[in-house]
């Protein structure tokens, strides 16, 4: 096999890790195999193991491994990061702890802390001597005895990594610069985090959260890589680990250690890839990608072929202003438990059974019903294809979880209750669809709907019923997408630096000049992975407000025109003002932020397998299945995805299963099979 064609894909999720490999004929192979949440590196190793030993692959011709994680957002989830020691200026040790006068539960009795001080307690924070002016001149000069003492003292309190955040330190970073030179003269080897190098920009409270964020999962994600990377040159995988990142673009594992704050969203970023991989193919540049898996549901708008990125996050209700693809993520899967709450109210996650034990219907010891339950309940599922046959339920299992926990406590039937239990998850997605779209400006009703994930196709026609979405894509691998948009996505490097100044103040030469420092970090990125120069794409932007605001938009910026870039500039502001508040004005304005972002790669041509001929499906079988709209049971048609012809209409209800996936289509729907191996799910009118 070519080792530069023969490609693998590995996500893993929070109940199932999913596994792609493109042969180099363009033909994919998929699979899907319970994520190991004590160890999620060893799913990745028995994902090679399974190769090795089904598909007979010779680990030597892999030529590319990319790789999805969330052990990122897990160490901050689940409190497992590093001890961090915050080294600020003298006066602002506080500002962690102090951050905004927002108060985001207000009507909680007790307040739960609005700021991640759990990042850096007082203990192990300092404030040292040293002070720039708002324009980055030098006040007063670092002390360096002083640098020094605090460094021993965090040392000895136990700090395990160094966070630097010192004012104004966006504008000239030479007092940070020499504080790690100080550091790693005093404690070789011990990993820093910069302010000026993680988050170049003002606001000093969210630079200072999103630096300590960086330090804290630093040692956790270089332990993670370098085991990793330990693995699969044990296991003969000679092929560099490339990472997805939050932003949508893949990096080398050497980069990722750099800056692991930007893998917070590693997984969910690879979807809404994926996603944008489907409109291209189907034709549909305006999506809303649902990708419903085991533990979270997580929405992602692409308007005209590409996703939406946003400036910051939000992590365990902390801000982190990393750039990322702009994912609405809600405990709402598969595997979300469904519990009665101290009124009697039905109430289904954010808690998930996962994949250890999983479902009551896994048969593996849990009693708490879950989504799934209900759809094993409801007919939905078949208990002998479940994940292809890989993992047979039990559907008794199910019944008795739902009829102990949910049906008898409320004095309804199990069907019932079951039905109760989608309805209620459907709600909840279809309000994190509201958010992610209405919210923003943009109408539903005028983009197709995406079901991905192992459990999006049973709950896409729901969700695009109750928000007038005629138009729902179920992909071919939809339970495997995610993997295929980790090889779908380009390597992609950011830069970007404050550069505050108002028009009327800037010099186009001087624009260009900071382009081009912005341009030599990022090639400097791309050389350590391994990308020539004449493959590199490069956009640039900036973030631009009116004289007085506080907030901004990112706007395109074209160097090629160096006479017009300004006007161009500021008219481009304006109109992105206009389509997102209602209104602009030829007010004075001021740049805030210069971005330079190069790519190369990205894109993914895959052979599937011909359809078959005919003009005609045949049914493999028919189940009795309860849908929301009926009070009893109907009789849905089963069928084999893999037998459909292309254009060969479906009506509901019916179910389509396959191999990483079960496609619901109500009564009113109708599905058709694409030529591109996708599947089309209309409303009838």
């Amino acid at each position: 096999m070519n080792p530069e064609t023969l490609s693998i894909g590995i996500d893993i999720g929070g109940t199932f890790t999913d596994v792609v490999c493109r042969l180099p004929d363009g033909t994919l192979k998929s699979f899907k195999l319970p994520s190991t949440r004590a160890n999620p590196a060893q799913a990745v190793r028995d994902a090679v193991a399974f190769m090795v030993r089904e598909w007979k692959i010779a680990p030597a011709d892999i030529g590319r491994f990319v790789h999805g994680t969330t052990v990122a957002t897990n160490a901050v989830l689940e409190r497992k990061g590093a001890k961090v020691g915050l080294i600020t200026t003298e006066g602002f040790r506080d500002v962690l702890e102090i951050g905004r006068g927002n108060r985001q539960e207000i009507y909680a009795a007790v307040v739960p802390p609005q700021t991640p001080v759990f990042l850096a307690p007082r203990e192990f924070r300092r404030g040292v001597p040293e002070r720039l002016t708002v324009d980055g001149a030098v006040l007063t000069p670092l002390d360096e005895a002083a640098l020094a003492q605090a460094v021993k003292e965090l040392l000895a309190e136990g700090a395990e990594a160094l966070a630097v955040c010192f004012l104004f330190s966006y504008l000239n970073p030479a007092h940070e610069q020499r504080a790690r030179a100080i550091i790693h003269k005093i404690a070789p080897g011990l990993l820093v985090s910069l302010s000026s190098d993680v988050d170049p920009a003002f606001r000093e409270y969210e630079r200072t959260t999103v630096t300590a964020f960086d330090a804290y999962v630093k040692p956790v994600l270089d332990r993670y890589l370098t085991g990793m990377e330990q693995n699969l040159a044990a296991d003969g995988v000679a092929a560099p680990l490339q990472i997805m990142q939050s932003r949508g673009g893949v990096c080398s594992a050497a980069v990722a250690r750099e800056r692991p704050v930007r893998l917070f969203l590693s997984g969910p970023a690879a979807g809404a890839i994926g996603g944008a991989l489907i409109g291209a193919r189907t034709g549909e540049p305006n999506l809303i990608t649902v990708d419903i898996g085991g533990t979270s549901c997580d929405i992602a708008l692409i308007t005209g072929g590409t996703p939406l990125i946003r400036a910051d996050g939000i992590i365990d209700r902390y801000p982190v202003r990393v750039p990322m693809v702009d994912v609405n993520a809600i405990g709402a899967g598969g595997g979300s438990i469904a519990w009665l709450d101290g009124s009697g109210l039905l109430r289904v996650g954010p808690h998930s059974a996962g994949s250890e034990p999983g479902p009551a219907c896994y048969g593996r010891g849990a009693t708490d019903p879950t989504v799934t339950d209900a759809s094993v309940v409801l007919g939905y599922l078949n208990p002998a294809f479940f994940a292809g046959g890989a993992l047979k339920l039990d559907p008794q299992k199910a019944f008795d979880a739902i009829r102990t926990r949910i049906a008898e406590p409320m004095k309804m039937s199990v069907e019932e209750a079951a039905l109760g239990i989608h309805r209620v998850v459907n709600a909840q997605m279809a309000e994190g669809i509201r958010l992610t779209s209405i919210n923003r400006g943009v109408d539903p009703r005028e983009y197709a709907l995406v079901g991905l994930g192992g459990a999006g196709p049973l709950h896409a026609a729901a969700l695009a019923q109750e928000l007038y979405i005629s138009r729902v894509l179920i992909p071919s691998r939809p339970g495997v997408l995610s993997a295929i948009g980790l090889l779908a996505a380009p390597i992609e490097h950011e830069a970007f630096l404050a550069y505050p100044q108002r028009f009327e103040e800037v010099k186009p030469a001087a624009i260009l000049a900071q382009l081009r420092a912005l341009d030599a970090r990022c090639t400097e990125l791309m050389t350590l992975d391994r990308v020539a120069p004449d493959a590199v794409r490069i956009a640039y932007s900036a973030d631009v407000c009116f004289v007085g605001q506080s907030y901004y938009l990112e706007v395109p910026v074209d160097p090629t025109q160096p006479d017009t870039m300004l006007a161009t500039l500021y008219d481009g502001f304006l109109a992105a003002h206009e389509r997102i508040y209602g209104h602009a004005t030829r007010a004075p304005a001021r740049i805030v932020n210069l971005r330079s972002v190069h790519r190369a790669g990205g894109g993914l041509t895959i052979n599937e397998p011909p359809p078959p001929a005919g003009s005609t499906a045949t049914p493999k079988a028919t189940r009795k299945v309860l849908l929301a709209e009926d009070r009893t049971p109907v009789t849905a048609s089963v069928y084999d995805r893999d037998a459909l012809p292309v254009g060969v209409a479906i009506p509901g209800p019916a179910i389509i299963e396959q191999t990483d996936t079960t496609t619901l289509v109500p009564a009113g729907w109708t599905a058709k099979r694409l030529a591109s191996g996708d599947m089309l799910m209309t409303v009838d009118v």
